[in-house]
């Protein structure tokens, strides 16, 4: 085998255990000769070579378990950047230690030092791991079932359906879904969540409506259109005529001239699989299913999305799947491998597409940089206290909550609200 293929423990127990059961059997000349072999393979030494031929071959526990190698002081950064990104896995937190380290540090949140630094940079995911399993994480929510088949949607006669590829590399191709806050009952007017996720980034903006008729709808994406740093070339939502109506229709041809319009395929939410990622994560995993439907809540919840827009765009990485291979499997005959990148925030992607120009860059960076994401975090979850304080209408009535957009293209700003009686949403 070659030099710098060196066996593991496992693999060198096995050869000799294959080894072992001939040499018990030859005489001293042969055992010369396969001592001299095994001492070439394994690269142990001849006593301990003969030992094994010996004795038992395999591996015991270890006796005295070893120091600690990380102090008080990495759990401590590991603590507080932990809770920076809310608590993500170690998967997508280890490769980005020292750089969230560094951003903590210039906001006065952490004390580095080249020690730390160094440590942080070289400990390993499974290190990361064991020390995270103290740490609290978010209740995880069920999605709701999807209810029985639909009357088909003439609107949709002419949209292709599909899904938009895993391995797509151009921003601007965007999921959809609309997130329905009704609680157990779908009477009266409610809260619902416009959710859109690009396929190549995993940026995400998000708006909060009253009802979802036409022109709130459309109100939504306007806001969303006025934010989103980059330009739109596909939506895709599922099938809910919400998306899909004349009126919505006419909004996005005039709104986006060329924009590719598309749709999943009836009953397979996995078309939407990225955006349905999404809507568990960043939606239901804050609100869960709690009926909201007060102009209040809406009001309210706007507010908590456009701190969420900052903090999950610019600070959370995320992983994408780079390669995907078939292998063998005794139960399900085929299993899909899948191959993770280096995880990066989506605004680390969309600077990486090169879709951005210097401009916008330098804007979005310096947003990035004034910004303290622990302060930001915990701004986040005092919003969502407050949401879940506010009551819920009593007499629900007919009220139709636009969103005003006086936002620069690629800015943050606060939305403003206006209300206007309707009697059919």
């Amino acid at each position: 085998m070659p030099d710098n293929d060196e066996m593991t423990i496992d693999e060198r127990y096995k050869y000799l255990r294959i080894r072992q059961k001939k040499y018990r059997k030859v005489g001293r000349l042969e055992r010369t000769r396969m001592l001299d072999e095994m001492e070439q393979v394994t690269g142990l030494n001849r006593k301990t070579l003969m030992r094994h031929m010996h004795g038992r071959i395999e591996r015991k526990a270890r006796k005295r378990q070893r120091g600690r190698v990380y102090g008080s002081v990495v759990d401590d950064a590991l603590r507080v950047i932990s809770e920076s990104h809310d608590y993500i896995c170690a998967e997508r937190l280890t490769p980005n230690l020292v750089g969230m380290a560094q951003h903590l540090a210039a906001h006065q949140e952490l004390t580095l030092n080249a020690t730390l630094l160094e440590q942080l940079a070289r400990i390993s995911v499974s290190t990361v791991k064991r020390k995270l399993r103290c740490f609290a994480r978010l209740d995880q929510w069920r999605l709701p079932r999807r209810r029985g088949p639909k009357s088909p949607n003439p609107v949709t006669r002419d949209i292709p359906m599909g899904r938009i590829a895993w391995n797509e590399s151009e921003p601007g191709h965007m999921e959809a879904d609309l997130v329905h806050h009704c609680g157990p009952s779908l009477c009266g007017d409610y809260v619902c969540t416009v959710q859109l996720t690009d396929v190549a980034t995993g940026w995400c903006e998000q708006a909060a409506v009253l009802g979802h008729s036409q022109r709130v709808m459309q109100n939504a994406f306007e806001h969303i259109l006025a934010r989103l740093p980059f330009p739109i070339r596909e939506i895709h939502p599922d099938n809910g005529s919400e998306f899909f109506n004349h009126h919505l229709l006419r909004f996005w041809k005039d709104a986006v001239p060329g924009v590719r319009i598309s749709r999943s395929r009836p009953f397979h939410k996995n078309d939407n699989r990225f955006v349905e990622q999404k809507n568990s994560s960043l939606v239901r995993a804050f609100l869960g299913h709690r009926r909201f439907d007060t102009v209040a809540q809406t009001s309210l919840l706007n507010q908590l999305y456009d701190k969420m827009w900052l903090y999950y765009n610019f600070f959370e990485p995320v992983m994408r799947v780079v390669a995907k291979t078939a292998i063998p499997d005794a139960k399900l005959g085929w299993k899909i491998k899948r191959r993770y990148d280096r995880p990066q925030t989506p605004f680390e992607r969309l600077c990486a597409s090169g879709v951005l120009s210097a401009e916008q860059r330098d804007r979005l960076q310096t947003l990035r940089d004034t910004t303290n994401p622990r302060r930001l975090r915990e701004d986040i979850h005092a919003l969502r206290d407050r949401l879940s304080s506010l009551p819920n209408a009593r007499h629900p009535q007919n009220v139709l909550l636009t969103l005003s957009t006086p936002i620069q293209k690629g800015a943050a700003s606060p939305v403003t609200l206006s209300i206007e009686p309707t009697t059919n949403l």
